[in-house]
């Protein structure tokens, strides 16, 4: 028995200015932007959402701009496994998470919990 949930949402950025396409972002959604100091992870910024709400990252990559989601889990290989079983193939494993691909084409994430209030609000999944 394993739990999942939706973590939250990445906007790709193909752009040498990370802290502009995050300024961008977190104006067009009226989301306050974490400062590149406070970044834990150069690649990232983060737009601060409400408590219980998915997080929401501007993330530099060097493929096209696209938006893509992360599904929480407390064990990303049982989740892996069980969305394999529904038609989505494993593109690559990097560091503590798992980039996936669904039958439509659409890449995602699998990620480690994120948030606080997982346990009580994820789906529970039985093999």
């Amino acid at each position: 028995m394993h739990k999942s949930r939706l973590g939250g949402f990445i906007i790709d950025c193909q752009t040498d200015d990370l802290d502009a396409a995050a300024r961008f972002w977190g104006a067009a959604l009226g989301a306050e932007t974490e400062s590149a100091a406070d970044a834990k992870e150069a690649l990232y910024r983060t737009l601060r959402t409400a408590p219980g709400e998915p997080h929401v990252q501007v993330q530099q990559v060097r493929h096209e701009s696209r938006v893509h989601l992360d599904i929480e889990a407390d064990d990303v290989a049982a989740e892996v496994g069980r969305l394999e079983q529904l038609g989505a193939r494993r593109i690559a494993a990097v560091a503590d998470w798992v980039v996936m691909q669904a039958p439509t084409g659409q890449r995602f994430c699998v990620v480690r919990v994120q948030r606080a209030d997982f346990a009580a609000k994820a789906n529970t999944w039985r093999p």
